[in-house]
């Protein structure tokens, strides 16, 4: 490899924020391809980071480089000039000066989810050695701050958490001296051009592949994509924009965001991010589908008799009222993490572990859903509770709430897919604050087995013979399986038991946070665990109808005391589908 790339000329061309640079390694006596795929084993020599030896989370090795893409392929760019020392606490070897540079701006660097979330998982990324050599992060808000403050503010939330290493200092003065910041207003041209200028500087000259996180509210997603198109892109390395939701409130708003991004981004540098997708269970979803032998073949209408998917939080808006009083649980939590829970759980089988082909599918499973009828929807809303000498307000109590408001807090339904794998099963959703538990998980709930011939064991509640397969996302990770068997003793009594498997019990290793893996993989350009614009369309289209029908009707919420199991109708609408929550159930 060495002595190919002594040979090597390469060519860079710059292009403009829509389309990634076309990175072309000429070699002698053999013909360019922009689909050429080249091993980066031993570029960096002993410096190899971990970023270039694991396996993506597509499944393909990393340890390989396209020739199009900026991130690892421009260490085979040429640097003019020397490597810049680019200030005293924050400088790069000789050898490190041929590669090219990561930079990670932080659109709402100042927010709680900044602070909480996206800068402990950077920390975290580079702890472990993911991150690339060269790599610097901006955070950027209207917040005037010094580089200081900004290390002072993000080092209260860093951590160490995983495997409680030592060391744990050190690495954390190291990542903070690669954190810089930049105020200016999210609508200025020029506050983004000095903001490239700053940017350019540290990165010396090398190639440049930016990172934009918008932790910011949606109204100005458009503003923040404009400036950093026009002043602030990478003009010899990819450009990729991670945008959180809301992604609109219907299907108009959300096609609006996306015809007003796509007019300075392709789709593939935009990165719809939903963080339940980064979720460790989630992604073991389709492992344990489609790589065990026992559960593909069950996987439909003959065996599955019914799908949950719940969502509980034991806590209410907390302050946080006017934002969700603007949108409700079924735009907050329906619409985006369970529907997409759904997506992959429904899906047919992929040609492969492409993102396109993953998503495709996905596509197929939303577009193949019937309309949500409102018969089949029970809206609630948490109302003032005292329990334990502990009183807690109604979510109308909440001052940022506007008074008398319907909006819910809590939503249950029953959806059906319209193909020949699931017709006719429910799949049942429930999501909602303020109840007695915090909780997410997958439940499937088996057929009843035909002729059975120890049903007089279970007296006439066949339902507690029922097979049921339980994915527990949150809290303690968890797979189990519930099975009927025999008591050990003389007489024939049956129990229902648990074929458990504990993450942690199996695995003591702390669980990397959702965010660790996105933001891997968006700057690795992985798609798989990102929404794209179809999928989004087919989404909104199957609840824009359901929202607009409550809304013109001013259904009111169903009310239920704060830290209970939620309105009585949910259970009467799945009583109605002749199905029972699973979670409610006295052996969980």
């Amino acid at each position: 490899m060495a002595s190919i790339l002594g040979n090597a000329s390469t060519i860079v061309t710059s292009c403009a924020f829509r389309n990634e640079p076309q990175l072309c390694s000429k070699f002698t006596g053999s013909s360019c391809s922009s689909t050429l795929w080249l091993s980066c084993i031993g570029l960096h020599g002993n410096k190899g980071r971990k970023h270039f030896q694991i396996g993506s989370s597509n499944g393909h090795p990393l340890n390989a480089v396209s020739s199009h893409d900026g991130l690892a392929a421009s260490s085979l760019a040429k640097e003019d000039g020397q490597p810049q020392q680019v200030e005293e606490s924050f400088s790069f070897s000789n050898s490190e000066s041929t590669g090219s540079n990561l930079s990670i701006t932080v659109v709402g660097a100042s927010g709680d989810l900044a602070k909480k979330k996206i800068f402990p998982a950077l920390f975290a990324l580079f702890y472990e050695d993911w991150l690339p050599e060269n790599f610097i992060v901006f955070g950027y808000a209207r917040t005037k701050m010094t580089d200081e403050e900004l290390r002072n503010m993000i080092s209260q939330t860093l951590t160490c958490r995983i495997d409680k290493r030592a060391n744990c200092a050190d690495k954390m003065d190291q990542f903070l001296k690669r954190c810089f910041y930049h105020s200016g207003l999210y609508n200025s041209e020029d506050h983004f051009l000095d903001l490239d200028s700053k940017l350019k500087e540290k990165e010396g000259g090398r190639v440049s592949n930016r990172l934009f996180y918008l932790s910011i509210p949606p109204n100005i997603f458009v503003d923040v994509v404009r400036c950093a198109s026009l002043k602030a892109s990478s003009n010899n390395g990819w450009t990729r924009v991670i945008v959180e939701k809301p992604f609109g409130r219907d299907s108009e708003s959300s096609s609006e965001l996306t015809r007003s991004l796509k007019q300075y981004l392709t789709e593939d540098q935009i990165f719809r991010i939903d963080h339940y997708l980064g979720k460790e269970l989630v992604e073991n979803l389709s492992v344990l589908r489609f790589s065990n032998l026992v559960f593909e073949p069950l996987w439909s209408r003959d065996y599955i008799r019914n799908v949950q998917v719940i969502f509980s939080e034991d806590f209410g808006t907390e302050g946080r009222g006017g934002y969700f009083d603007n949108y409700g649980i079924i735009r907050d939590i329906m619409q985006n993490h369970l529907v997409q829970i759904l997506a992959l759980f429904a899906m047919e089988p992929p040609v492969s572990l492409d993102a396109e082909d993953i998503r495709n599918e996905k596509v197929k499973v939303l577009r193949s859903m019937k309309p949500i009828l409102l018969e089949d929807v029970v809206v609630g809303q948490y109302k003032g509770h005292s329990k334990g000498g502990r009183s807690h307000p109604a979510y109308i109590d909440d001052p940022t709430v506007p008074k008398g408001s319907l909006t819910p807090t809590f939503a249950a339904a029953a959806l059906f897919i319209g193909n020949a794998r699931w017709d006719g099963v429910p799949f049942l959703m429930k999501a909602g604050k303020a109840l007695h538990t915090k909780r997410a998980e997958i439940r499937v709930q088996f057929r009843h087995v035909p002729g059975n011939l120890y049903k007089r064991n279970f007296g006439t509640d066949l339902d507690k013979a029922t097979n049921e397969l339980v994915l527990r996302v949150q809290p303690d990770e968890a797979i189990y399986l519930k099975i009927n068997n025999k008591v050990p003793g003389l007489g024939m009594r049956l129990d229902r038991s648990d074929l458990n498997l504990l993450y942690s019990s199996r695995y003591p290793r702390e669980i990397p946070d959702a965010y660790e893996r996105l933001l891997l993989d968006a700057i690795e350009g992985e798609r798989r665990l990102f929404i794209r614009s179809d999928e989004l369309d087919a989404a909104w289209a199957l609840f824009t109808p359901l929202l607009k029908e409550i809304e013109n009707k001013n259904i009111a919420p169903e009310l239920y005391p704060y830290g209970s199991r939620g309105p009585v109708g949910a259970h009467y609408l799945a009583a109605r589908h002749n199905v029972r929550w699973g979670d409610l159930g006295g052996d969980d």
